[in-house]
């Protein structure tokens, strides 16, 4: 087990699913948790529960996001590890993918994950140790139809990571991306209710062809993501860097 006495950890995406998994997760390996995301009372409660601190950020809204930023460095000090969890799926063809769609994805899922690292990955590299966790998606790692905002922006995040990864080797920094396939989440389930819709079938044979994609043959609990997370953190992680790991049931095999 990772531990993280003493570290301050940074979880944007904080409220729930991954999020709320991994600072959970992290405060029981001794952390001190700042979670961020829209929604206070959420936000509130994960920070009870892991006596952290909660901060409204809304990573659509730039200035918004500055604001956010500059009011966690000033309650929270010094961040020692940054989860860039926070973002937003959008399913549709091609030809429904409209400006507003796509500019919107990439605004949270590319633009929130880089300002995000700009603002604390340069603390971490002067202090000579720092990790950096950014959730991208197996939709990172290959060609997902229907998807092509969502699938581009995960590409992106990852690209990020291999670029930064290189950048910041030297400094003590690691920079890793971790890969979900489908997640037991909320937007696991709001994906099975646009299935159904669309299809005409049930929720449960949505739900089946979703969980048919893994050989496992079953969803991935998000704390199961975080526990990676959590790994990535540790000191012994310190030689993983600029890897894009799968947390898929062997959808992904490479």
């Amino acid at each position: 087990m990772s531990d993280l006495s003493g570290r301050t950890v940074l979880i944007t995406g904080g409220s729930r699913g991954i999020g709320r998994a991994t600072a959970l997760h992290l405060a029981s390996l001794g952390a001190r948790v700042v979670v961020t995301g829209r929604t206070v009372e959420a936000l509130e409660a994960v920070a009870a529960q892991t006596e952290g601190l909660a901060v409204r950020m809304d990573l659509a809204d730039r200035a918004q996001t500055a604001s956010a930023i500059a009011e966690v460095q000033e309650r929270a000090g010094h961040i020692d590890c940054l989860i860039n969890n926070a973002g937003i799926a959008v399913g549709a063809p091609l030809h429904r993918t409209t400006d507003e769609v796509w500019d919107r994805i990439q605004q949270i899922n590319v633009h929130g994950t880089m300002a995000m690292c700009r603002a604390f990955v340069p603390a971490m590299a002067k202090a000579g140790w720092g990790r950096v966790v950014n959730v991208s998606s197996l939709a990172g790692l290959t060609g997902q139809a229907y998807t092509s905002a969502y699938c581009a922006s995960k590409h992106a995040v990852i690209g990020l990571v291999r670029a930064l990864a290189m950048e910041y080797a030297r400094t003590g920094v690691t920079i890793n991306a971790v890969c979900p396939g489908w997640v037991e989440t909320d937007m696991a389930r709001e994906a099975i209710d646009r299935i159904a819709q669309s299809t005409g079938r049930s929720a449960d044979h949505a739900r089946a062809t979703l969980e048919g994609a893994s050989p496992q043959g079953r969803m991935v609990e998000a704390e199961e993501v975080a526990a990676l997370i959590g790994t990535l953190c540790g000191e012994a992680s310190r030689g993983i860097h600029g890897q894009a790991i799968p947390v898929d049931g062997g959808t992904v095999m490479r």
